[in-house]
């Protein structure tokens, strides 16, 4: 307790070994609770950005440059403006955003689109009354170019890289001397490992409606993930107080981390609705999500590994050359997990950038370990096939009892546990030797792979309040972007107060609320959770104050405080209402242990030897991430991440010209995201876990643990099955036809 004031704030300083959900008096947590939000989805009454209606709003569509590379010269606005319907054209083309934000960042995003950086980019947006005459007025809008020449093809200027500002992990690391341990190892692995540009590819795309108040406020309907940040970063774009704008999402048809940061649309609506007078809305087309919103960068990964003869690890290698604009630092962090992973004490993690005109590289699911722990993993792989040693013997030889380049504790690691108990499941122990098991035409094999992904905390805030019916709202501007937060934050407040889930309203996605850190990098529902948890401590104190108890004997469950032999319903005790805040930031955990969820994947495919063709038959993800909060949510969430390994593994490809940097692929018709008839039957087994050094609910971030190495097991699959090793992704079968035993 901190005291019965308004707010309870904690600094995660030390660990929290007692936990108000481990009573399990209300009985709520961990159970697979139905989602709060899924009837409003599942009936179509969930009010999505672009869904929202306002009097007199005039549609907007964006519009694209032809070119990747260059100067805009003019817009002939007045050739479209006499077109019946058409309002006005808008161009700005200092304050229009050049490329999305990143999640997190507070400051706007790369401005002026005058200069061209990309084929796509956003420079104008056609207003009508209708958004059939804005996307034919857009479709005519005449743009002189000056063209200059781009870098389109990684591949060809790979040598001329450049080292970025360190990230959220170090763009380059070194501890000992790694040549020197390669040339000295009995068994060594240098390979290459090659990973595409891949898109998010969520269902709902990129929408803004702006609406300007007579105040001079601006209220955004959009579909992001960080609505606190990103209002710090539409004010700064638009050049006005951070006080003066508000954003609100309660619903987003999934993000993937391509909603982290404001995207062109939410500056071009807001200046629109400005100069217009009346509101104004903006939703990307699926080609203009793709061209000009945000991509994972290709990599290429120089994998090394030195191992004695009985499979300890003295070094591990880690290179990536990464791509980005060459205004923008980020780069795909794909050594991250390398960090933390497996002991060796002679390491190199190293990231470099090579300039392309292409569009901007940012954050996609678990970025980093997604594609990074596919090269790492399959290389551990290659390693084990060297020794003639069972893949999950040698990562269980490696699992470091600290971290081998901090040398501090781990806040709790289960690797071996869950690559144990998800063989057991699998039924690993039948796996036999590489390209030895078919079934007729179909050659079958089975592979694994680690899982990792660092758990973060994020500054979050949340307030509840208890009402005198004894019903609570919840309140945060943390998102819901399909993994559960508005049931789990409930479940929350139902456990700690007694209040039954139904009794709970939700309020979510909006910046008027308490400030969070929202959707992003798996640590929502723990910060913002974090954030219930403490405001409903708070609370429980004064529930305990009010019915003259001590706290230690109070019971709070259906909607009942129970102590001293009384039971009195918890609206009577809240007189016209009790309401706290609660406030999380992280704190000396962080750095006195090195914090991860930690899992293993399993897959079985069947790979034709006459096509190629690649079916994964059954999967299993086996994930240690402390305290599972809803059963089915967290399920849901592994189930997602694994089939964005599938699609990683054998399908995702996005295709640059590297004539012109223009996108191929730029819809969901060419670019293959797994469907329903990729994905078998996969089963999610979670190892009993708690970390009481990350927070006071002892859980940990999965949304990203499930692809972590997801793609790498199905790729070890292919081995097995093969003999085949393809080290560039996807998987597809021109790879592997002219391998394959003859027919």
């Amino acid at each position: 307790m901190f005291g019965l004031g308004t707010t309870n704030s904690l600094t995660m300083d030390k660990p929290h070994p007692d936990s108000l959900l481990d009573t399990g008096v209300q009985g709520v947590i961990g159970k697979p609770l139905d989602r709060i939000d899924g009837p409003l989805k599942v009936t179509g009454t969930a009010t999505y950005a672009a869904e929202y209606q306002f009097a007199n709003m005039a549609f907007g569509v964006l519009v694209g440059t032809k070119i990747s590379a260059g100067k805009v010269v003019s817009i002939d606005v007045d050739a479209v403006k006499s077109i019946p319907g058409v309002i006005d054209v808008v161009t700005d083309f200092d304050r229009f955003i050049r490329v999305a934000a990143q999640g997190g960042a507070t400051d706007a995003p790369t401005q002026g689109v005058k200069d061209i950086a990309f084929f796509g980019q956003i420079v104008a947006i056609v207003l009508a009354e209708s958004f059939e005459v804005a996307r034919d007025a857009a479709a005519r809008l005449p743009i002189e170019y000056q063209a200059s020449e781009g870098q389109y093809d990684f591949a060809a200027h790979r040598d001329e890289t450049r080292k970025p500002a360190d990230d959220a992990t170090q763009a380059h690391f070194a501890q000992g001397d790694v040549d020197k341990a390669m040339d000295a190892a009995p068994v060594t692995v240098d390979v290459t490992y090659v990973t595409p540009s891949q898109n998010s590819a969520a269902m709902e795309p990129h929408a803004s409606i702006a609406v300007w108040e007579e105040d001079g406020s601006l209220a955004l309907y959009g579909a992001y993930q960080m609505p606190t940040s990103d209002a710090q970063q539409l004010a700064k774009s638009l050049g006005v107080s951070e006080k003066k704008v508000r954003i609100i999402a309660r619903y987003i048809g999934g993000g993937f981390g391509s909603k982290l940061g404001i995207a062109p649309e939410s500056v071009a609506a807001a200046i629109a609705a400005k100069q217009l007078g009346r509101p104004v809305k903006a939703v990307m087309a699926r080609q203009q999500v793709f061209e000009a919103t945000v991509r994972r960068s290709n990599t290429e990964q120089r994998i090394r590994l030195a191992a004695d003869a009985t499979g300890k690890l003295s070094a591990i290698g880690h290179e990536t050359l990464t791509s980005n604009q060459s205004t923008e630092d980020y780069f795909e962090p794909a050594g991250i997990g390398t960090h933390m992973l497996y002991g060796g004490e002679n390491r190199i993690i190293t990231h470099d950038i090579v300039d392309v005109n292409f569009v901007v590289s940012g954050s996609m699911r678990a970025p980093g370990e997604a594609v990074g722990m596919m090269a790492l993993e399959g290389a551990m792989d290659e390693l084990a096939e060297k020794l003639d040693m069972d893949p999950i013997e040698l990562r269980r030889i490696n699992d470091p009892a600290v971290d081998p380049e901090r040398d501090v504790p781990y806040s709790s690691r289960n690797l071996t546990r869950a690559l144990d108990e998800g063989a057991a499941k699998f039924g690993w122990d039948k796996r036999q030797k590489a390209g030895t098991r078919r079934e007729g035409e179909w050659l079958i094999g089975t592979g694994v792979a680690a899982a990792v992904r660092g758990n973060m905390m994020q500054e979050s805030s949340a307030k509840v309040e208890i009402h005198p019916d004894g019903s609570a709202t919840v309140s945060s501007a943390m998102t819901d972007i399909g993994t559960g937060s508005y049931t789990i934050l409930a479940q929350i407040a139902s456990e700690i107060l007694g209040i039954p889930v139904e009794n709970i309203t939700m309020s979510l996605g909006d910046t008027n609320d308490p400030p969070a850190a929202g959707s992003g990098g798996s640590w929502g529902a723990t910060s913002s959770g974090t954030a219930v948890y403490l405001a409903c401590e708070m609370l429980r104190g004064k529930l305990a104050k009010a019915m003259d108890v001590d706290e230690n004997d109070l019971t709070l469950k259906d909607g009942n405080a129970i102590g001293d032999n009384r039971s009195t319903p918890i609206g009577e005790l809240v007189g016209k209402g009790l309401d706290a805040t609660g406030h999380i930031k992280p704190g000396k955990q962080e750095k006195e242990t090195t914090q991860a969820s930690f899992g293993a994947h399993f897959a079985e495919v069947a790979v034709n030897a006459v096509t190629g063709e690649v079916r994964v038959r059954r999967m299993l993800g086996s994930f240690a991430a402390g305290r599972v909060l809803n059963a089915k949510t967290a399920r849901s969430q592994c189930l997602g991440g694994m089939t964005f390994g599938i699609g990683a593994a054998l399908t995702e490809d996005l295709i640059h010209d590297l004539r012109t940097g223009k996108l191929v692929n730029h819809d969901l018709a060419e670019y293959h995201v797994p469907v329903n008839a990729d994905i078998p039957q996969m089963d999610v087994h979670f190892v009993d876990e708690r970390d009481i050094h990350a927070n006071p609910i002892h859980a940990k971030g999965i949304g990203e643990l499930g692809i972590s190495g997801a793609g790498a097991a199905v790729a070890n699959a292919v081995y097995n099955a093969t003999g085949i090793r393809v080290r560039e992704f996807p998987i597809t079968l021109d790879k592997l036809l002219d391998q394959l035993p003859a027919v």
